[in-house]
């Protein structure tokens, strides 16, 4: 797991500066609203003081890293993962306020600061943004054929993702949820963007099609595996490494795959003492102390486990017949590795 952390540490560090510059390249297209992106993004205070705040870039690091792995110029989809990160922020602001979260990587959220009706338009500014950076594909090099089929592959998948968020917010008032359903709704809000962005990294590099719908569905089902080791971490991880308590996403009856499997595999006999409890504001205590119990006594962490070790051999798998260097299979190998080993 340490060889798979420096791998991805290492792509950071060569792709990152290039991915800032054109990220801060296109917000300044904001005009008025620009000082407001730039705080949202994590760039700046709200008194306009530069921080060393930000994402993570997983998306753009993986589409430049899909686009060298193909055999391209990594700086030839630079406009494709700019267009990536802008369109996952635009989806924070959204989701911000349908969650009601006043904070974001410790500072509180665009709506909480200008209200809703400004953030909304702060996320829609920076969706269009978005839509504006990934057609500069062209003026980097890209063919008018592969530019616009990765322009319409990042709508299509965005368009998923936000299929995705309109499930997930359905699922908090439905009375049942399977598995299924649960794998399906991830597979579009996370895995679908992961997707798009090592399909158009590879699409880029290749204009091949088949080549980048291997790169894509890799990018799916590892997009799928990391949502479900996280949902994993929220219940049984490490507190020296999550800062959250164990169980923390039972406490707040979060509909992550641990609750959903829990609901499905419930015996009949203990079923209305677990409705009852989720209906509690919030499960603590005891309460707390027999959802965890009934959990090890069905195997819950064992099978959530499974399951993203399960999306990451499929991720592997589906780049494995592709005409691409030994040493980017494994590089992948090592990626979807580090995805369901994490403990942050």
């Amino acid at each position: 797991m340490a060889n798979a952390e420096q791998q991805i540490g290492e792509l950071a560090r060569r792709f990152l500066p290039e991915i800032e510059r054109c990220l801060r390249e296109a917000v300044e297209a904001g005009g008025e609203l620009a000082p407001m992106l730039r705080y949202h993004m994590g760039w700046e205070t709200l008194e306009g003081t530069p921080t060393r705040g930000g994402g993570k870039a997983l998306r753009p690091i993986l589409c430049l890293a899909a686009c060298e792995m193909s055999g391209g110029d990594w700086r030839d989809a630079l406009p494709a993962a700019s267009a990536l990160e802008l369109i996952h922020n635009f989806s924070l602001a959204h989701d911000d306020i349908q969650d009601g979260d006043e904070t974001r990587r410790g500072t509180p959220t665009l709506w909480r600061i200008w209200g809703v009706p400004t953030a909304l338009t702060a996320g829609n500014a920076m969706r269009v943004i978005a839509d504006r950076t990934a057609g500069a594909l062209t003026a980097q090099g890209a063919t008018s054929d592969v530019a616009r089929a990765t322009v319409a592959e990042l709508t299509r998948r965005y368009m998923e993702m936000i299929e995705g968020q309109y499930l997930d917010l359905s699922f908090e008032t439905a009375e049942q949820v399977s598995v299924n359903d649960y794998l399906d709704m991830i597979g579009r809000k996370t895995g679908a963007l992961l997707e798009s962005a090592m399909h158009m990294g590879a699409l880029v590099a290749t204009g091949d099609h088949a080549t980048a719908q291997g790169f894509g569905e890799c990018g799916m089902r590892m997009g799928v595996a990391f949502q479900v080791r996280d949902d994993y971490l929220g219940v049984w991880g490490d507190p020296a490494f999550t800062g959250k308590p164990v169980g923390a996403d039972i406490r707040r009856k979060k509909k992550s795959l641990p609750a959903v499997y829990l609901f499905e595999s419930t015996p009949p006999e203990e079923r209305s003492w677990l409705e009852e409890t989720y209906r509690a504001e919030e499960i603590d205590g005891e309460r707390l102390e027999g959802v965890m119990a009934m959990l090890e006594r069905l195997g819950g962490d064992t099978y959530v486990q499974r399951i993203a070790e399960e999306q990451a051999r499929l991720a592997v798998a589906a780049v494995e017949a592709l005409a691409i260097p030994e040493e980017s299979k494994r590089l992948l190998g090592s990626m979807a590795e580090f995805f369901v080993t994490r403990d942050m």
